[in-house]
């Protein structure tokens, strides 16, 4: 009888590893439970679902550690990152996408590979025997999340997500916003123009902070605490830890020239980048709140361009959940005291939709290759996907594990080459170079 591979959650993480171990010649089923059970987030049952930002950050594979892990998970025939592509937004340097038709191509793509068998229910328990991968995300559901909680012997690590609202485009006062990425990035007149810009002088923005300050907030159950992801901090919150912060994070001017008074330098500038490829929406860049609905339409209808602004979804904030991968998880990332099991994705301790994918896609790969009775060889370090398991799987510091995102400060260092901020291009060079080399040595043996 052949063994079927068990996936549960259809996210980003669970989508690309259903691809990768289908495409080494392993029968899939991927338990999805929405739609039959729902979640906070999620608006529809298709997989890979994007609930947040609709950016897959900057696809610079030379200087940037996400560009060069898209350039990896395309190497190895990546499902996400072909149908980002395929469903790819103008964003200057970076890779944004139309999130249903992606989504829905994903949902389509997976539905009619052969290999692939799809199932709505909810899985609560860890099973004892077969081969399973749970991916189940920041959402995993309460009674899956107890389970976890009872076969590890501890308290599953938690943090808040926030997302961010998104406006109709028929409604922005385009006599006050204009069309310009920062410092005209791009190659294409598209790209130089794909976001848009709504400026502030110093009286709006101070005001600005001043009704972001006192705003009603959402509060948290008893028992629950506030610890947020420093790369989805709500505005609020940023906020609170400085007048000036959001000006030098989010809401920075520089780069940008006002095509209406090209003489006056903004104080600062809010960005919204398009959400959809027909132009008809866009999400307001880094926004990510956990104000009250009536409270968001009041604040963010303070914003010059936005003073009739019509929302198609309004912010919100939800738990995170992921387990302490360094203590839990072998390098082959699967549960030390069940070894049938696989975590991979968020749950992990990576953040961000690449990263989740990324570590689908290991889980995918070592998991069909364990049930074809392949020795695959270690995942090089010095690769972006090698850096990321590395550090989840052993590589981090158990007792203060948080949520990472993949960055160079994770690479081994290159001999010879100088460190601070000077020698920083050629250093970023070197790490991407070699993890290219490296990464498409392993496919070869893969």
């Amino acid at each position: 009888m052949t063994q079927v591979l068990h996936i549960v959650g259809g996210g980003m993480a669970g989508s690309e590893a259903a691809w990768q171990a289908a495409e080494m010649g392993v029968d899939v089923m991927i338990h999805e439970m929405r739609p039959t059970v729902g979640t906070f987030a999620h608006q529809t049952g298709n997989l890979a679902e994007m609930v947040c930002s609709n950016s897959f950050r900057s696809d610079d594979d030379e200087q940037n550690a996400v560009g060069l892990l898209h350039w990896e998970m395309r190497a190895a025939n990546g499902l996400i990152m072909t149908t980002a592509d395929a469903h790819r937004l103008p964003a200057g340097g970076a890779l944004a996408v139309d999130r249903d038709p992606f989504a829905e191509s994903v949902t389509a793509k997976l539905r009619a590979h052969p290999r692939v068998s799809v199932t709505d229910e909810e899985v609560t328990t860890l099973p004892d025997d077969d081969q399973w991968i749970f991916a189940t995300g920041p959402l995993t559901s309460p009674a899956l999340g107890e389970a976890i909680r009872s076969e590890t012997g501890a308290e599953a690590l938690a943090f808040f997500d926030a997302i961010a609202p998104i406006v109709y485009a028929e409604s922005i006062d385009m006599s006050k916003a204009w069309m310009q990425s920062r410092y005209d990035k791009g190659e294409t007149e598209e790209e130089r123009t794909a976001y848009l810009n709504c400026p502030m002088d110093r009286d709006q923005y101070e005001a600005f902070i001043d009704a972001l300050l006192a705003a009603d907030k959402t509060e948290f159950h008893e028992g629950e605490t506030a610890g947020y992801f420093d790369g989805c901090l709500p505005i609020e919150v940023m906020a609170e830890r400085g007048r000036e912060t959001l000006r030098h994070g989010p809401m920075k001017p520089v780069g940008l020239t006002n095509p209406h008074a090209p003489d006056v330098k903004p104080h600062a500038v809010v960005q919204l980048r398009r959400d959809n490829a027909l132009g008809t929406l866009f999400n307001i860049v880094g926004f990510q709140t956990k104000m009250k609905y009536g409270a968001q339409t009041e604040v963010f209808r303070m914003i010059p361009g936005l003073e009739s602004a019509s929302f198609a979804r309004l912010g919100g904030i939800h738990r995170n959940t992921f387990i302490n991968s360094p203590t839990l998880l072998d390098a082959q990332m699967r549960l030390k005291s069940k070894p049938n099991i696989r975590f991979a994705g968020q749950i992990t301790g990576v953040e961000g939709y690449v990263e989740s994918a990324a570590m689908g896609l290991l889980a995918g790969r070592l998991a069909a290759a364990e049930i074809l009775g392949r020795d695959l060889p270690d995942v090089p370090q010095d690769s972006a996907m090698g850096a990321l398991i590395h550090h989840i799987t052993g590589g981090a510091e158990a007792k203060t594990f948080q949520p990472m995102n993949v960055n160079f400060g994770l690479f081994r260092p290159v001999e010879g080459l100088k460190g601070g901020r000077r020698g920083r291009k050629d250093r970023y060079k070197a790490y991407t170079d070699r993890a290219k080399s490296e990464w498409s040595t392993w496919l070869e043996h893969c």
